[in-house]
């Protein structure tokens, strides 16, 4: 049975999970709450696998990553979904 992280956290189980997985604790809140909540977001993006390395590098630099210039793509990826 998963914890209960109280009320910021919609899915303890999800939670719980991503954290094993590594994710942040901010990343791992943010995904086990998508979809739990009473508004809804707007425009949806395609999964950042789907995106152009240059697409990503603009991203990264957006949300100040360092040394985004020097990563793959998939080192990219984490870095985002990280933030």
């Amino acid at each position: 049975m998963a914890k209960d992280h109280g009320n910021q956290i919609k899915d303890d189980e999800k939670y719980e999970e991503l954290r094993d997985e590594g994710y942040s604790k901010e990343a791992a809140a943010r995904i086990a709450n998508e979809g739990k909540s009473g508004s809804k977001k707007g425009g949806s993006q395609p999964p950042y696998e789907d995106w152009t390395i240059d697409d990503l590098r603009e991203r990264a630099s957006e949300l100040d990553i360092d040394n985004y210039s020097e990563m793959n793509k998939g080192q990219l990826i984490g870095a985002l979904r990280s933030r």
